[in-house]
């Protein structure tokens, strides 16, 4: 069952988190001169508007997307980026821009279809995840955009789009979301054939191209994007923002992988590059690949941190929604309060976590700290010393109390059973949703207005 993931209270932009984005609906009874998008798709618009001269520039089954929402995903990428925010270079992003907000509406109509919800908080932590990628304060980012003349609303509407399309994902995986024992013992066997032959730590940026056609316009974007990347624009950052993959809000981040779980393509490149540098624009299957070398090691050589915990948690009998929490849920977190004042040894976490109903082992097994995939819960169990339990850790779905009880060094093993889950369970969620994307576009009825 694992860790429950923390949540990242970040009180400057939740006081001023504006509510949930809904999509606009063209006026009913109005009909003006519109033709099909068709092959020409979203990125067929006129030039963006100035102040006072907003206008559709799509319809996505009945939703419309203005020049105003091109033109502040445009002063968000170029703002992030260094790229100076005129008109010639907002017009040199729109393409790729509009066709970024044409699939954002289609994957939030889905969301919204299936009555998934994303809280408030959820998007706060996911921003702070990215200004804690980039070594910026909490808060720091909100405050960046708005003294720069960018709605916050602008990145909040993203991340939102990208909570709720990976929760579709985990609906429309269904039984296929479980990874079997037997392809884990699959893994293993790999890994033990590799040992001692070189593995890459690697972030991506995924840029999908369905048509054919409008591939120049997607190199032109890889181009730009390349370009800012060499001259120092935060990896991790640019990814949250234009990646079309499922490691958008991870920054990226693939972890640690051998050559033969990338692309072959990717491969080709990946494993010739030096650490620090940026590809090319690289083509694989659905588009562009552009990625970055983090590091190298050999497999089953390199030395980590493995961490044995204890963690007692206690659900919530219902999803917590942050500004509105139940008397139930006010009760969860005074008990783990409780708790994380009154344990002393592991044991008494075990103990604490059977008092409190067992509905998640209080062992989690032998955990590897670089490979902790969330970093305000590698950053908390970095820092945190053997036998000193932490203050309760809120997460949607209940309440953790965590402990260390040992810390060491070790040439670091065959990994873990959750290791290769997680990793899995990525690749199919990633397969997922080009396909379920390429389904949406089939279906949808939308129009480009002159």
């Amino acid at each position: 069952m694992g860790l429950t993931r923390p949540f990242l209270v970040l009180t400057a932009l939740l006081a001023g988190l504006p509510a949930a984005a809904q999509p606009r609906q063209a006026p009913p009874g109005v009909a003006p001169a519109a033709r099909p998008i068709g092959a020409q798709g979203a990125a067929a618009t006129a030039p963006a508007s100035t102040a006072g001269q907003e206008r559709i520039i799509a319809v996505v089954n009945g939703d419309i997307i203005t020049t105003g929402d091109v033109v502040n995903r445009g002063r968000l990428f170029a703002l992030s980026t260094g790229l100076p925010v005129t008109p010639e270079v907002l017009e040199r992003l729109r393409p790729q821009v509009a066709r970024q907000l044409v699939d954002e509406r289609l994957r939030l109509q889905e969301v919204q279809r299936r009555k998934i919800s994303v809280s408030d908080r959820e998007i706060a932590e996911a921003i702070g995840d990215i200004e804690q990628r980039n070594g910026m304060p909490k808060g720091a980012l909100s405050a960046s955009l708005n003294g720069r003349g960018v709605a916050l609303r602008t990145l909040i509407d993203q991340v939102r789009v990208q909570i709720g399309w990976t929760r579709v994902l985990r609906q429309e995986l269904g039984a296929r979301a479980d990874i079997s024992d037997a392809d884990v013992a699959e893994q293993i066997r790999l890994f033990k054939e590799q040992i001692g032959k070189p593995e890459y730590q690697v972030r991506e940026i995924f840029i999908p191209i369905e048509d054919p056609s409008r591939r120049p316009d997607a190199q032109r974007f890889a181009d730009t994007v390349i370009t800012q990347l060499r001259a120092g624009a935060p990896f991790p950052v640019v990814a949250a923002q234009f990646s079309q993959s499922q490691t958008a809000l991870q920054g990226g981040d693939l972890g640690w992988v051998r050559a033969n779980q990338l692309d072959p393509e990717v491969s080709a490149v990946a494993t010739q590059m030096p650490p620090g540098a940026v590809s090319n624009p690289i083509a694989v299957p659905g588009g562009i690949a552009i990625v970055s070398l983090q590091g190298k090691r050999d497999i089953g050589r390199d030395q980590s941190t493995v961490l044995r915990i204890r963690q007692v948690f206690i659900p919530f009998p219902t999803p917590l929604n942050p500004g509105a929490p139940t008397p139930q849920q006010r009760a969860a977190v005074e008990q783990a309060t409780a708790v994380s004042k009154s344990v002393k040894t592991c044991a008494d976490m075990e103990a604490a976590n059977t008092k409190a109903g067992a509905t998640r082992p209080s062992d989690p097994g032998e955990l590897r700290l670089e490979a902790v995939g969330s970093p305000p819960l590698r950053a908390l169990l970095t820092g945190m010393a053997p036998n000193a339990p932490s203050k309760p850790v809120v997460a949607s779905e209940g309440v953790a109390v965590l402990m260390v009880c040992s810390r060491e060094t070790k040439t670091a093993a065959e990994p873990s059973k959750q290791e290769i889950t997680s990793r899995l369970l990525g690749e199919r969620i990633e397969l997922a949703s080009r396909q379920l994307q390429r389904d949406l576009r089939r279906r949808a009825v939308m129009e480009e207005r002159s």
